[in-house]
């Protein structure tokens, strides 16, 4: 039920929540292109460069991975600094998903990429199948932000696999593949505006597409000249990019222009809403 400001205090075992996910804006998407970005490089920075090992930086981002989503989910609305956050730290977490199948375990990028878009499937169908809807702007419940982390989650692992591909195995080289996943995101947005692409698969599909994108552009910046990039190291691409982040984050706070459906988007539920 939405309330106004002439609505009843909510009665006892009752409490407000607010949509959970920012206004699909520029903003979300230049943000999320960045956290993409430092989610390939932070990953680089500390299993290689720090020497964590790919093992280790797995335990250590994904313990902080779950302490953010726990604080995540226990915010009664969208919260800009809590959000990217956790969006920063799921975009490490899957890449390093990504990389220990490949890497540790020897499973060739072309299973991965078929085997993260199998489960990125299986967690649409089954939101569906509880929701009958998978559109974010009514992300309002325990349940509905469960399965929109865990698609996350998929994206970014899928997002990886999908751009490692084309890059290494099709060694296509990083800027390259950044121009093919931008032309496929361009390519989804007049879809969308000229031929009436459904606006939620429209999304999800820019939403896949833009971890590979943001991966290439951080390795094209990251890695050594003789591997194709432009040797700026993984310190000096992840703090970049971490601090265009911060500060962006800091002025959607305070400015409060990604908030989605401002002033109608309160919903009373249940406290053991799911």
């Amino acid at each position: 039920m939405t309330i106004n400001k002439h609505a009843a205090k909510a009665p006892a075992g009752l409490r407000e929540m607010g949509n959970k996910v920012p206004e699909i804006t520029l903003y979300f998407w230049f943000i999320k292109i960045l956290c993409t970005t430092v989610g390939e490089t932070a990953a680089d920075l500390l299993n290689a460069d720090l020497g964590l090992g790919l093992t280790y930086t797995s335990y250590v981002m994904a313990a902080l991975l779950a302490v953010a989503l726990f604080f995540q989910f226990r915010a009664a609305s969208y919260r800009p600094g809590l959000y990217w956050l956790s969006v920063v730290l799921i975009s490490v977490v899957g890449t390093l998903v990504s990389d220990n199948l490949t890497d540790n375990l020897g499973v060739p990028l072309t299973t991965t990429t078929w085997v993260f878009a199998l489960a990125l499937a299986l967690t649409f169908a089954a939101w569906y199948g509880c929701e009958r809807s998978l559109s974010v702007h009514t992300i309002r419940t325990r349940r509905r932000e469960g399965f929109y982390w865990l698609a996350i989650l998929f994206t970014f692992a899928l997002g990886t696999s999908a751009g490692d591909l084309t890059a290494e195995r099709l060694q296509l080289g990083y800027w390259v593949s950044a121009i093919l996943f931008a032309l496929l995101i361009a390519a989804v947005w007049a879809t969308r505006f000229m031929l009436d692409l459904n606006a939620v698969w429209s999304f999800w599909i820019a939403y896949v597409l833009t971890r590979p994108l943001g991966a290439s552009l951080g390795d094209y910046l990251s890695q050594p000249r003789a591997n194709g990039g432009l040797g700026l190291g993984t310190v000096g691409t992840s703090g970049l990019f971490l601090a265009v982040i911060l500060g962006l984050v800091v002025y959607l706070a305070r400015t409060r222009k990604d908030v989605a459906h401002r002033g109608a988007d309160r919903v009373i539920l249940p406290e053991d809403a799911r």
